[in-house]
C-alpha cells in the first residue's frame, strides 16, 4: 500500500543528511509534501551551508515528489517560525513535523564548558521546542497533526556526553509533555531513540566499545544485549540511518493513533518500546520522617539490591 501520507505535508528539520533525509525520503515516496531544513552545519555546530538540504529537495524532485529547501537555524524564534511559514507559504497547510537535528560536543563533566553546554543544549533541545511550539498552533487550530522527535539514549547515561545527555533526556520529557498539551486536539507526539552510523557516531557506537564504567546503553536500559554487530557496511546494513526512517513514518499516519507520548528505539535491525517511568519501591509514614527513621528504611526498603 503506497501514498500513506497523500495530500499531507511535512516538516523535517535536520534533513540534509543522515535520519533527517532518510524520513524526508520516504516521507516524500509516501505521497507527502516536504519541506527539507537544514542549516548545514558541522557536527559541532559551526558554519552553513545550502547544499545538503537542495540535495535532498533535487533527489525527491527526481523521484517526482514535491519538496522545498528551508535553510533557518530553528533554535531561535525567528528559525523555527519561519520553517512553519515555509510549508504554509508553499503548500498552505502543514500535517507533521519531524525534529531530527543534532550536534555534539563531547567532554568529561569536569571538562566541559559553559559555552559547550549552551550550545548543545540550544541546538538539540530548543530546536525542537521551536519548531514544535510554532506548528502546534497550527495544529491546534486544524484538530490534527503528527509531531516525531528524534532523542538518544545518552540520556541513559553516557560517558563524556552530559550536555548531550541533558538535551535527549529533555527531549524524551518534552515529548511526553507535547503528547499530554495536545492530545486533546487530535495531536499525537512521538519520539524515536536511534542507533545508527551518521556524522554524529561515524564509527562502532558506544553501545558497542567497553564503556570506561562498565556501562552500556542496554544495561542502563534494561533491555538485554543486542546481538553483537561487526563493522559499519554502510548503506543496507543494519545500521544504515535509512532504517530509522520506516518507524518514523509510521508514527506520521493514522495506523497507530493508540501511541503517543513514548519513545520508541530502532537499534541492530530492531524496534522496541520503552517503559514510561514507574514507581518502583516507596515507604510509607504518618507526618514527618525522622532522621533515625531514614537511617533504617531507606536502606532496607529502596536501597537494598541497588
Amino acid at each position: 500500500m503506497d501514498n500513506r501520507l497523500a495530500g499531507k505535508v511535512a516538516a523535517v528539520t535536520g534533513a540534509g543528511r543522515g535520519i533527517g533525509r532518510g524520513v524526508a525520503l520516504l516521507l516524500a515516496e509516501e505521497g507527502a509534501s516536504v519541506v527539507v531544513n537544514d542549516l548545514g552545519c558541522e557536527v559541532d555546530g559551526t558554519g552553513s551551508s545550502n547544499v545538503p538540504a537542495d540535495q535532498v529537495v533535487a533527489e525527491i524532485q527526481q523521484n517526482g515528489g514535491k519538496a522545498t529547501a528551508n535553510y533557518d537555524d530553528v533554535s531561535s524564534a525567528q528559525g523555527g517560525e519561519n520553517l512553519i511559514q515555509t510549508a504554509v507559504d508553499n503548500y498552505e497547510k502543514l500535517d507533521i513535523l519531524v525534529n531530527s537535528v543534532g550536534i555534539r560536543k563531547d567532554h568529561m563533566i569536569y571538562q566541559t564548558s559553559e559555552e559547550e553546554w549552551d550550545q548543545v543544549i540550544r541546538n538539540n533541545l530548543k530546536g525542537t521546542f521551536v519548531p514544535t511550539k510554532f506548528a502546534c498552533i497550527l495544529f491546534r487550530q486544524q484538530r490534527s497533526g503528527r509531531i516525531v522527535n528524534l532523542t538518544s539514549d545518552a540520556g541513559l547515561g553516557a560517558v563524556g556526553s552530559s550536555n548531550y545527555a541533558a538535551a535527549s533526556e529533555g527531549i524524551v520529557g518534552f515529548t511526553r509533555t507535547v503528547a499530554r498539551d495536545m492530545g486533546r486536539y487530535g495531536v499525537i507526539c512521538n519520539a524515536i531513540s536511534p542507533l545508527a552510523q551518521t556524522r554524529l557516531f561515524p564509527g562502532l557506537v558506544e553501545e558497542f566499545r567497553g564503556g570506561e564504567a562498565g556501562l552500556t546503553p542496554e544495561g542502563t536500559a534494561g533491555i538485554g544485549m543486542s546481538p553483537p554487530l561487526s563493522q559499519w557496511e554502510g548503506r543496507g546494513s543494519a545500521d544504515d540511518p535509512d532504517n530509522i526512517a520506516p518507524l518514523a513514518v509510521l508514527l506520521c499516519t493514522d495506523i497507530v493513533p493508540n501511541i503517543n507520548g513514548y519513545v520508541l528505539g530502532v537499534r541492530g535491525g530492531s524496534i522496541f518500546l520503552y517503559s514510561n517511568p514507574q514507581i518502583e519501591r516507596s515507604i510509607y509514614a504518618w507526618g514527618n520522617y525522622s532522621m533515625d527513621e531514614m537511617d533504617v528504611l531507606v536502606p532496607k526498603m529502596i536501597a537494598t539490591g541497588q
